[in-house]
This record gives structure tokens, sequence and C-alpha cells, in this order.
């Protein structure tokens, strides 16, 4: 059974879609099954892969919103072999007011992405820049929560809302949700502010911070407008390199998890 990880942000701008675009191709670089769903209605994760948002009535993860989970019908592969994408179309657009009034409303992604999880080894969500409905859904479907963060002081306050939301649906809708991991992105180590806010994150967000750092890079900037990941894109560049380690600490971290889950287990 795969895990689920919402990348998520309230502040946009952070480096959240890329992120989790970027994430999703270093993982299937490394052999790992992938599956990066859209549930932003800017469909910039889609767009990012070769898929631009469609028009409505287009299959897309705003089928699954409305009960109709047949996962072969919206699942799209992208030009990468381990890495597959659930797009957002036009009708994303209008899905939180047509969610108001839906029982169990905040429920609607969780069960057509636990049963994608057991076709993958991550299932990757990359979220709105907001905390709705759209968002509560990715949450309440996650095992952990992914949080790109952009070095300075606004980004921080948002950070601290976050985590306010996480805690709050852990503890009424979604049991055990928590912050997997904090990525730094956009990081500019000229900026003295840089430095503030890095040494101050991560003394408050002791071992859930990323040793590996995002840089500000131009070539990760235009990936996007030809629908290319980084490593598609300019594999040389010091964005892609940053991801692929990014990867590879990932994958490291939910090593030990497993390996500390199984020591309780054994007792």
């Amino acid at each position: 059974m795969g895990r689920v990880i919402a990348v998520a942000n309230q502040k946009g701008g952070v480096g959240k879609t890329t992120t989790a675009v970027n994430l999703a191709a270093s993982l299937a670089a490394a052999e790992k099954r992938i599956l990066l769903v859209d549930v932003d209605p800017q469909g910039n994760a889609s767009s990012g892969l070769g898929h631009p948002r469609g028009e409505t009535g287009a299959p897309s993860v705003y089928d699954l919103l409305c009960g109709e989970p047949n996962l072969d019908e919206v699942i799209r592969k992208t030009d990468l072999p381990h890495l597959d994408l659930i797009p957002a179309n036009g009708d994303l657009a209008g899905a939180e007011i047509e969610l108001v009034s839906v029982a169990e409303r905040e429920w609607q992604l969780r069960a057509p992405l636990r049963a994608a999880a057991a076709r993958y080894d991550y299932v990757l969500i990359d979220t709105p820049p907001s905390l709705g409905l759209l968002t509560l859904n990715a949450l309440c479907a996650a095992d952990a929560v992914l949080v790109p963060l952009q070095c300075e002081y606004y980004a921080l306050e948002g950070l601290t809302a976050l985590q306010r939301t996480i805690r709050l649906v852990g503890e009424s809708l979604n049991p055990g949700l928590d912050i997997e991991g904090i990525v730094l992105c956009m990081v500019d180590p000229r900026q003295n502010l840089t430095e503030q806010v890095t040494s101050e994150v991560r003394s408050h967000f002791e071992g859930k911070v990323y040793t590996t750092t995002v840089p500000r890079n131009v070539r990760l900037s235009e990936a996007p407008s030809f629908g290319k990941p980084i490593l598609l894109y300019d594999i040389s560049s010091k964005g892609a390199k940053s991801y692929l380690d990014l990867a590879r600490e990932f994958l490291m971290r939910q090593e030990k998890s497993k390996d500390a889950a199984a020591a309780v287990a054994a007792r």
C-alpha cells in the first residue's frame, strides 16, 4: 500500500506546484510508481507535465470529487515511465461551491485516492493555495503533508496557520495527520533574511525540515512553459540536482519511518 502525501501551503508563490511536479518526477526517475493528483483549479501541475488544463467535461479529478471514482478513465500517462497524472480541468473551478451541499463533502477524494495508493508507491496531491474544501479533501485523503516554504517572513505566518489547520484536521477528521516535512524553496543564500528564516524554521520544527533546499533557478522557472519537469528540460541545472537530492532524502526518511514502525510493532 502506497502513501498519500498532500503538498500544501495556503500561501501562493512559494514553490508548491514546482515541488509537487519535480519531486514526483524525481521519485519516478528512482523507479518508484508515482501518481500526481492536480487538485488546484489553476491546473499548473497538469500543464507542467504536458497536460494543459482541459475543457469542461474532460475526465479529471473533478469526476473523483463528484463520486465517480473510475481511476482508469482519469489517469493520464506522462513522458516519464513511472509517473502518472490525474489532471485538473475547467470544471474544477466551481467544485468548491458544488461541494458545499454534498454530504460528507470533505471525504470525496479519500476513497478513490486510497484505491490509487494500492497501485502506486506514492500518491502526491498538488493543492490550491488556500484552505478551502479542495484542500480539505486533500488533507482528509492524505497520510501526511509536505510543506514547501519560501524563506520570507509572511511565509512563516502562513506556516503557522497551516500547522493549526493540519492539527484540527488530524484531531477531528483524519487521525494521525501530521507534517511529513518542510522543504525550503527559492532559497537565495545571498540574502540575510534567508538565513534568519531558515534558522527559525529549523529551530521551531526540529527534525521536520529537509536538509536539501531548492535554490532560485532560472531553468526551473522556464521548465513549466515547455510542459516538462526540470529533469526532462535541463537535467544539468541546479534545480534538477536539488530535486533529485530531495527525492533521495525523501526516500531515506520513508525507509527510516518504516524501520521505526517495524521496531515498535516487534516489541
